[in-house]
């Protein structure tokens, strides 16, 4: 397990590879409650609040397969008002585009919005399960995790093995990236990057299953809003 002194504090956002991001960001911003914290050259990041949970949008060629990913579930306070947001006869399941499926969740919730869990498949969903918690995540019983109020949840299925998968990564705001470096390398646990930008400093871990899992630090010039 990692050291509880770089426990991951939140669960800040997922990230997708899609082919076309701009009217997945549209649908983001017209009817779940979303803008456009940040706006890059490969990159669109979407959310209620740059401090909370959010999605990121990355450029990649398509079509994208959809592998581990099933379905990521947003909370709102008021589950009837959010659904008459959404085009008329929008199922449970909502598709946001690109294959991004997304579930809202009646709950209470400092910001409309937020992350309640994130959907995984998974060959072994309580393996998988046992095996996050070595990565700093909380037990939340034997088929999901916890990271801050929020989960990760794991149901039967093929993660798949492709190379254009839906799913970029997973990411955990942590306190020290650095710290979170030393105890992968205690751990045997494979650093895949290390990245370095302009309001955060990251490093990214592969996962179980080959899910790759970004531990970000928040530099004290990180002022998206």
């Amino acid at each position: 397990m990692m050291a509880r002194a770089v426990q991951p504090k939140t669960l800040d956002h997922i990230a997708f590879w899609v082919a076309e991001r701009e009217p997945i960001a549209r649908y983001l911003e017209q009817h779940l409650g979303m803008h456009r914290i940040a706006q890059e050259d490969n990159f669109t990041l979407m959310g209620s609040d740059a401090r909370k949970g959010k999605l990121t949008l990355f450029d990649a060629e398509g079509p994208r397969e959809q592998g581990a990913f099933d379905h990521v579930a947003l909370r709102v306070t008021d589950l009837a008002a959010a659904r008459a947001k959404l085009p008329e006869g929008t199922p449970e399941l909502i598709d946001a585009g690109g294959g991004i499926r997304i579930e809202l969740v009646e709950a209470q919730t400092e910001v409309e919005y937020d992350l309640d869990h994130v959907s995984l498949r998974s060959a072994d969903p309580q393996a998988t399960a046992r095996a996050y918690v070595r990565y700093g995540f909380d037990d939340a019983g034997p088929t999901r995790v916890e990271v801050g109020g929020a989960y990760v949840e794991f149901e039967l299925g093929s993660p798949g093995a492709s190379e254009r998968p839906l799913l970029n990564h997973l990411a955990v705001l942590v306190e020290s990236a650095d710290e979170v470096i030393a105890d992968a390398g205690e751990l045997g646990i494979e650093v895949e990057s290390v990245v370095d930008a302009a309001n955060t400093y990251a490093a990214f871990l592969w996962g179980p299953e080959r899910v790759r899992i970004e531990y970000v630090e928040h530099k004290p010039t990180f002022s998206l809003t």
